[in-house]
This record gives structure tokens, sequence and C-alpha cells, in this order.
């Protein structure tokens, strides 16, 4: 007869080893998020709301934008702390076009004070309002600290 040794594993191990694997997965889960479904479908809103939008009163079109769009790229914005800059920039785009289409503002002014007047955050200040919030509530996953 052979003996069998049972593996006890505590909570805090697992999820050990769950983030350990998470660590190695997510630069091309990011990677996949980003390019093939979030940039694609934020335009794709974003014409959508254009072609609305002589139709709407701006309260209904800053609503819409906010639950459509931003909810987009709000998804897993945790994650999105050690992207490169270049990625973040693209996302920033689509934030910037968005906020373009609400107040109806040319190309050419300056998207700030736009961004501002709405109360939204950039999207490094999401990311960074998500990691505080994590760490507020909870403490940070062992995959974000690496």
């Amino acid at each position: 007869m052979s003996k069998s040794t049972t593996l006890h594993l505590t909570p805090s191990t697992l999820l050990e080893i769950l983030a350990s694997s998470l660590a190695n997965i997510l630069p091309s889960l990011n990677k996949l998020h980003l390019n093939n479904y979030n940039y694609r479908a934020c335009y794709y809103h974003i014409r959508q709301l254009r072609c609305i939008r002589p139709y709407l009163h701006s309260s209904t079109v800053c609503t819409i934008a906010t639950y459509i769009v931003h909810s987009k790229l709000d998804y897993c914005n945790s994650l999105y702390c050690k992207l490169p800059k270049s990625q973040l920039a693209r996302l920033q785009q689509i934030q910037n076009s968005l906020a373009r289409i609400v107040v109806k503002a040319p190309n050419s002014c300056h998207i700030i004070p736009i961004i501002r007047s709405h109360n939204w955050l950039r999207i490094t200040e999401r990311v960074e309002y998500k990691l505080l919030s994590l760490q507020n509530f909870h403490s940070y996953p062992i995959f974000i600290l690496s």
C-alpha cells in the first residue's frame, strides 16, 4: 500500500499562486483587451453618438457618453498601471474625442478645460484613483505590486 500525502493550502497561499500565474499572462491580456476590443468599441460608440448628437440635449449626451464609453475605458483599468505611455495615450485620445463630441468642440481647442468642466478624470488619473480605492478597501493584489 502506498501512503497518500495530502497537501494543505491556505487561502493566502492559493491567492499567491493565482497572482503569480496572472502576473505571467497579464501583459498579453492587456494588449489583447486594449487592441482588439476596447479601441474599436469605444470609437464605434463615439461615431454613433456623433450621429445622434444634434437631436439630444447636452446633459443627455454627457450621460450617454459616461455610461457607454467611460464604462469601457474603466473596465479593468487597474490593470493599466503597468501599460506603456503610448497605450495610455491611445486611451486618452478616446476620452479626448468623446469630450469634443459632448461639447461640440473643434479639434483645435484645448481639451483639459473641457474634461475638467464635466468633472471627468484623465486616463492616468482614473487608473491612479482606481488603485487608491483598491488600496483603501482591500490590500493591493500581488501582481500589481510587482
